[in-house]
């Protein structure tokens, strides 16, 4: 779990960087940038805004020889050991960024590294090292008064409700590739961020097994249950998932194959489907993990637990109360109208 309230800026450095293919030159600035409260206050907005509003995916620094080859990595664990040295190394990260943006569709930008004490990670203080890149110019205007009027001038400036790329490395687990969490809002060059750049690879710890582990999961709803029951088991199911995850601390496939899938024929079925396509979510091995809260309560949030019906009705299921979305509501058939229904039973009427 992330915590940025308390984070503090001890230094910022900024940079530009064009795009090589265009000819466009890098320029490194010979001093920090110096902070006042107003500034800091606006730029850890402007940083941290979108750490807040993801998905906590954590990935870790790599290289396919070796993890010293990584130039991050080595920037990150001078910066850590070596804080006044910050700067000097800002200008090392830029060059290498640099040194990537050689293809067409990347756009030039400035490049800010800054070294933040008093993150919370985990509910443990610690430091981390940010790059961020903005890309994106967006007009606005400026109003001039004169004696007289009003006059409007147009100009082009950063969006700081929006950042463009971004990287937080945290102290943490360093001799593994140190954690990192990473945005990009420009989908189309996401390769040259994460893979040409940075030079990780997802981490593969409690968070990243559950997450992936009930994605799975909801796959092997729509494309096992569904076809072989109907909608509602679809839905309890994958109610039944989520509520065994939240229930446990630890994960163990056995008990949770036996808990949560009631039709005992579709377990080889469920089996059989982890061969198929558990490659795909890094879990075909996985068979027990200890669970991420975390990632239970952001999956809950994102699985769908409403059955829409073709006469424009939706049935809304409870995923904190399965017991009830069972107990009270049945399926059937009519043969008069030769339509199939759903029988709900309840005391009374809630008001909303």
């Amino acid at each position: 779990m992330l915590n940025l309230y308390s984070a503090q800026i001890e230094s910022l450095s900024l940079h530009r960087v064009g795009n090589k293919s265009r000819n466009e030159p890098i320029f490194l600035s010979t001093n920090p940038h110096f902070l006042n409260d107003e500034t800091s206050s606006l730029l850890k907005e402007y940083f941290f805004r979108p750490f807040r509003e993801k998905e906590e995916n954590y990935f870790k620094l790599s290289h396919e020889v070796d993890l010293e080859f990584n130039e991050i990595f080595k920037a990150a664990k001078k910066g850590f050991s070596e804080p006044s040295s910050m700067h000097q190394i800002s200008k090392q990260v830029a060059t290498h960024l640099f040194e990537q943006s050689n293809h067409p569709h990347i756009k030039n930008g400035e490049v800010y590294v800054c070294h933040f004490t008093n993150v919370v990670l985990d509910n443990q203080k610690v430091e981390a090292f940010g790059i961020f890149k903005s890309e994106l110019k967006h007009d606005f205007l400026q109003f001039d008064e004169t004696a007289d009027n009003l006059e409007i001038q147009i100009l082009q400036g950063i969006n700081i409700n929006k950042l463009d790329k971004g990287c937080l490395i945290f102290n943490v687990e360093s001799e593994d590739g140190f954690k990192v969490l990473s945005v990009d809002s420009n989908r189309y060059d996401t390769k040259y961020w994460l893979e040409n750049f940075l030079g990780v690879v997802p981490l593969t710890d409690e968070n990243f097994y559950t997450k992936n582990y009930l994605k799975f999961c909801q796959n092997f709803a729509k494309d096992v249950v569904l076809p072989a029951e109907d909608k509602q088991q679809e839905v309890l199911f994958m109610n039944r998932a989520v509520n065994h995850f939240a229930k446990n601390d630890a994960f163990e496939e056995t008990n949770f194959l036996n808990e949560v899938l009631e039709n005992p024929e579709l377990i080889p079925e469920f089996k059989h489907y982890k061969v198929e396509k558990g490659p795909k979510y890094s879990i075909e091995d996985v068979s027990n993990f200890d669970i991420a809260n975390k990632a239970v309560s952001d999956a809950r949030k994102k699985i769908k637990n409403v059955i829409n019906l073709d006469t424009n009705i939706q049935i809304k299921m409870d995923f904190i109360n399965p017991d009830s979305a069972q107990k009270f509501v049945e399926k059937g058939w009519d043969e008069e109208r030769q339509m199939y229904y759903y029988l709900v039973y309840f005391n009374k009427e809630q008001k909303s």
